[in-house]
Parts: structure tokens; sequence; C-alpha cells
């Protein structure tokens, strides 16, 4: 009767489905792919039920967070001190990137044969890329500024008493209608995998193979080595919790969006111990300004596409790239393209490595956003985990990540 519970329990997990989900979309994608670009609907509608619940989680959460905590100046600090660890973090991603580019010099390959696209879109955006119209078009970091701003005007009103019910009635509600939406999950992982695979193939990874090898191997020691050690240091396990959010980074793997995890992320960080004020203010924050994952990405393709053209970039050089992506990198999350014209800004800005570099980058992107993306969840969630601990915002679950 055991072997029986046990796999019971197994066919009963969320992980398990999705898991399989991943495998039949790779086998489907590789021997059928005719058929696989067919299932993108499900992928693509998947994100877009999730993005529903986003901006309801977030304003709800940080409006119930601000006022729960009944002190402003707090949330005032846990918003510097959150915007502080950002900076130096992302900073690390940058350098680390370039690091390892440096020494694995992934850029060292013959061009010959890789495959082109066409790079003209974001030759002409990198023009009218700017804070104005990233904020525009970021529907996240929107959100986040009115729940802020509601979250303190209802923090001084003498009303809160009657509307704070009334949110709180209205949050479980919410939450309670994105855990059936979740069993949709191996649906949208399986239709974001199939058409991955079916429309670009994986001979689509051979040429450019020694880039993704390299970019997946740096992003793996940032997970366990810095973000390890930062929660080695308050005392936490990077692999407890990872085998904690192991069904949201299935989610993000299939999906190759990390906004497909973020309300379910934001409920196991509460699990885990986070108080609610923390999680509302950081995570929503996180997402806009904390892309670890991004940031090791947009500086390795730097150097990369200087290795590929064969210049040579002086110290001075490799410290302005540095400095102009830890400006620019905070506006690549909800604009469409922004990574590409971050990349094609800098590679203006230096005036040395050839535009039409981003082409070969074009070509296997779609295969490295899933690092990105599982990269950026992690980060954002132990940038939560640390800022809680910090603020003495943590409490100790019966099961946590100790």
């Amino acid at each position: 009767m055991q072997p029986a519970k046990g796999f019971k329990r197994i066919f009963s997990h969320l992980t398990f489905w999705v898991l399989l989900a991943i495998v039949i979309a790779v086998l489907l994608g590789y021997f059928f792919p005719a058929t696989a670009i067919k299932t993108e609907w499900m992928g693509t509608g998947f994100i877009q039920l999730i993005k529903f619940f986003i901006g309801p989680i977030i304003f709800l959460t940080i409006v119930l967070g601000i006022v729960g905590m009944g002190n402003l100046k707090k949330v005032g600090k846990i918003g510097l001190k959150a915007v502080i660890y950002f900076e130096i973090v992302t900073t690390i991603a940058l350098i680390i990137g370039i690091v390892f580019a440096n020494i694995v010099q992934p850029g060292k390959i013959d061009k010959t044969g890789l495959p082109i696209k066409d790079v003209s879109a974001y030759e002409r955006g990198n023009a009218n890329f700017n804070w104005l119209h990233f904020i525009r078009e970021n529907f996240t970091l929107q959100v986040l500024i009115v729940a802020i701003v509601c979250g303190i005007l209802l923090g001084m009103s003498r009303h809160q008493n009657k509307v704070i019910p009334l949110l709180t009635k209205i949050t479980n509600f919410v939450f309670k209608a994105l855990r059936y939406v979740m069993y949709l999950a191996p649906l949208g992982a399986f239709g974001g995998m199939a058409y991955t695979v079916g429309k670009f193939g994986i001979k689509t990874l051979i040429p450019l193979g020694k880039l993704m090898l390299t970019m997946y191997g740096t992003m793996a020691v940032f997970i366990f080595i810095v973000l390890g050690l930062i929660l080695r240091y308050y005392k936490l396990s990077i692999w407890k919790f990872l085998r904690t959010i192991q069904e949201e980074l299935l989610i993000v793997l299939g999906t190759s969006s990390s906004e497909t995890a973020l309300p379910s992320l934001m409920e196991k960080l509460e699990k885990m111990g986070c108080s609610k004020p923390v999680v509302g203010l950081v995570v929503p924050t996180g997402y806009s300004f904390n892309l670890d994952g991004t940031s090791i990405y947009l500086s390795m393709a730097v150097i990369f596409l200087a290795q590929l053209y064969n210049v040579h970039l002086s110290g001075i050089e490799m410290i302005s790239i540095v400095g102009i992506l830890m400006v620019t990198s905070k506006g690549a999350a909800g604009v469409t393209g922004s990574g590409f014209i971050i990349l094609a800004s800098t590679l203006t800005a230096l005036h040395k490595i050839p535009l039409e570099g981003l082409a070969f980058l074009l070509a296997v992107d779609k295969f490295m956003s899933e690092a990105r993306a599982i990269t950026n969840i992690i980060g954002n969630g132990v940038a939560t985990l640390v800022i809680s601990k910090s603020e003495n915002e943590f409490t100790e679950p019966l099961k946590g990540i100790n």
C-alpha cells in the first residue's frame, strides 16, 4: 500500500504534471514541429490569464501591507533598503557576466553559417528608449506606484477600519481563484515549450552553443554561489528555497516568462515566513529593478559580440559598459524587445562593436530567455527573504527553509 500512496502523491503534485508537459512538448517540437507550432495559443493564453491576476494582487497586497505596517517611516526604510540591495546585486551580476565572458570567450567561433535575423527594428528603436516610455509601458510599475499612493492615503484615513475588511475579503477571493487557474499550468508550459522547439528547432542551438552553455553556467554560479552565500549569511538555504518554489521554476521554464510565477511566488514567500508588507513591496519592485538574469545576459552579450568581431575592449571600456548597463538594465522589464534596445543603446555608446551583431543573438534569444527568467525570479525571491530577515519582518515557519 505504501508504494501506491507514494505514486498517488506524485500524480497529485502540480510539479509532476508541469515537468511531464515540458518533456512531451520537447518531443513534439522535435519530431512534429508543424503540429507543435500550433500549440502556441496554450502558452500565450496561460500567460495572459496569469497577467490578469498580477495587477489586482500587487495592488491589494501592497495597500494591505502598508496599512498593516502602520508606520510609513518603516515602509520608506524597507523601500530604500530594497532599492540599494537591487543596485548592489544587479551590479555584481553585470560584473560576473563580463568576467565569465572574458574567461570562456564564447564569441571566439566561426561566424560562417550562423543564422541571421533582421535587427533593423532594434536599431531604430534604440533612439526612442527613455524612462518615461519605460514607465508608460511597464504595467507592473504603474500598479506599484498607484498602490503605494493608495496605501499611504488609506493609512492616514479614519475610514480604514471599514475598507480593510472588504479589501481582505477581495484578496482572499483573488488568491483562491488563482489557485484554480494554476491547475492549467501544465497546458501553459506545454504550449510555450512545444512552440519554441517547433518554431526555432534544436539545431539552431548548435552554432551558438558555446554562448548558451556559458550563459547557463554563469547564471548557475550566480544563483548557487552569490545568492547562496547571501542567504547563508541570513542562516537560510538556497537549496531548500529552490525546492520550495520548484513548481514556479518549472512554470517559468515552460513559458519563458517570470511574470507567470509572480502571484504564486508572493504567496509562497508569505508561507515561508516573510511578512505581507515586505512581500508586497519588494517582489513587484524587483520585477522592474532587480533583474539579475537579464543583467548577466546583457553584459555577457556585449562581450560576446566584441569577441565575435575581434574588437578589443580596454579595462576602462569594460567599466563603462557596467556603468551604462547599471542604469539602462533597469528598463529591461515590461517593454517588448527592451533587452535588444538596451544592447543597441550600449553598442551605440561604445562606437566600436557593429550593431548588426545583434542579429546573431536574435537567433538563439528564445532559448536563453528561460535562463534569464528563472534567474530573475530566484533573485527576487532571495531579495524578499533578505529584506524580511534584515528588517525583523520574518516569522520562522514550522517547516521553513532554514
